[in-house]
């Protein structure tokens, strides 16, 4: 049987930004590493037709990868992922060994074991910059080691500039196999999306008592669908490019559970100009003619949880939901986050754009021996209750210890940001 569409493997896949953007160019996903079980079952929820392996890359090899994808010895196109690291080194050793690097070189020898034509690997800018430069040629070089070529010069993307109405800046390592032809890095496109053209279309969540307590709302859109707004809510056939179709509510508005904001901070965030901060809790009052500042995914449990702040709605005097957030970084309406705003907006946080991933998936498929088409399956989305356990249950879930310190939650006292009801 001939195989219609490359085959990707997402590691550190988090909620899936980097898998959704490769699928809409037409790969198939078979399986996505994610070691975080809260962000493992949102990617179940959203990838029914991909394994998600709820493990810590670390743990698995190549042939196991393999075993629990189902893909057997067929040939693997792509890897792709961001591993964390820190890029610099003690004294007297190499960063590539600094034992905070380590999930890198973990990257680097599950692509040697799973031998795919392609690898994309993320990462923040910082890597390209001072004393912590001196990481890239080392991984250059370790990954030439195993019989790859890197494209360069490397370079830092934008999001803003690939169809994300966000600036957000991360460096992508693109690599093939050695004899295979190396992509280019995407052209940006000439217009910007601006907050307007992607938040002015819904509905304001503050005048929803059900999202009080709840996460969704069975309501209308404000406007017809138009431009970026109706790529989100996936109204026409383009809309979902290369990728699969999913069956969805297209009534009912997901992860928009409110935040209660006190009159004062309401009265301060009505007072801020768009496009400055407002001075007393640091929160960043979005454009409705630009762009967003970069969505953070703030800290884990271990970490002491702490929340990012979340910008301010460029119409209303409160800071965005999560479905604001999704918007402003890409991912369709279909697409459903965890229901709490501190998990769905840290998933939102540490993924990808998903209109940026498509733009160097499509590159990538460019070089690849496919005639790729639309899919003509329907996707049905995973259960809802993937979308609302706790670390806990999503641990028992998957058959796993608990990876990820429960949460701590702080005294309100402690900074300005945790001041919101989270």
């Amino acid at each position: 049987m001939i195989k219609k569409r490359p085959i990707a493997i997402d590691l550190f896949a988090g909620a899936g930004g980097l898998s959704l953007g490769f699928e809409q160019a037409g790969f198939d996903v078979v399986a996505a590493v994610e070691i975080d079980p809260v962000h493992a079952c949102v990617h179940e929820f959203n990838f029914p037709h991909c394994a998600v392996i709820a493990r810590s890359v670390s743990d698995l090899s190549g042939d196991q990868i393999r075993q629990l994808a189902g893909i057997g010895d067929a040939c693997i196109d792509v890897v792709v992922g961001g591993a964390p690291c820190q890029g610099f080194s003690m004294i007297g050793q190499r960063a590539l060994d600094d034992p905070r690097n380590m999930l890198v070189k973990e990257f680097i020898r599950i692509v040697k074991e799973l031998s795919p034509k392609y690898f994309v690997f993320e990462n923040v800018k910082g890597l390209t910059l001072g004393k912590h430069k001196k990481f890239l040629p080392e991984m250059v070089l370790e990954i030439a080691d195993i019989g790859y070529d890197v494209l360069e010069p490397w370079r830092v993307l934008n999001a803003k500039h690939f169809g994300v109405p966000q600036s957000r800046e991360r460096l992508f390592l693109i690599g093939s196999k050695k004899g295979n032809a190396l992509p280019q890095y995407p052209t940006p496109l000439d217009e910007l999306i601006t907050c307007k053209d992607a938040l002015s279309d819904l509905p304001d969540a503050d005048q929803f008592s059900e999202l009080v307590k709840s996460d969704t709302v069975q309501t209308g859109y404000l406007a017809p669908p138009n431009g970026y707004n109706a790529l989100m809510r996936c109204v026409s056939e383009d809309s979902w490019k290369m990728g699969y179709k999913r069956n969805w509510n297209q009534n009912l508005i997901t992860s928009s559970i409110r935040t209660n904001h006190s009159q004062k901070s309401k009265t301060r965030f009505d007072a801020t100009i768009p496009g400055t901060v407002e001075p007393i809790s640091r929160y960043f009052r979005l454009p409705p003619n630009g762009v967003s500042n970069t969505l953070r995914a703030g800290t884990d449990s271990s970490r002491g949880a702490f929340t990012s702040p979340r910008p301010i709605h460029y119409k209303f005097p409160r800071v965005v939901t999560v479905r604001e957030m999704a918007r402003l970084h890409g991912f369709p309406d279909w697409f459903r986050l965890h229901k709490t705003k501190w998990h769905g907006a840290r998933q939102i946080g540490n993924s990808v754009p998903p209109p940026l991933a498509y733009a160097i998936a499509n590159e990538l498929a460019k070089v690849l021996p496919y005639n790729i088409v639309p899919p003509e399956e329907v996707i049905d989305l995973g259960s809802e209750i993937l979308l609302s356990m706790t670390v806990t249950e999503a641990s028992a879930y998957w058959g796993i210890d608990n990876p990820i310190a429960q949460r701590t939650r702080k005294p309100k006292q402690s900074t300005p940001q945790l001041q919101l009801v989270l």
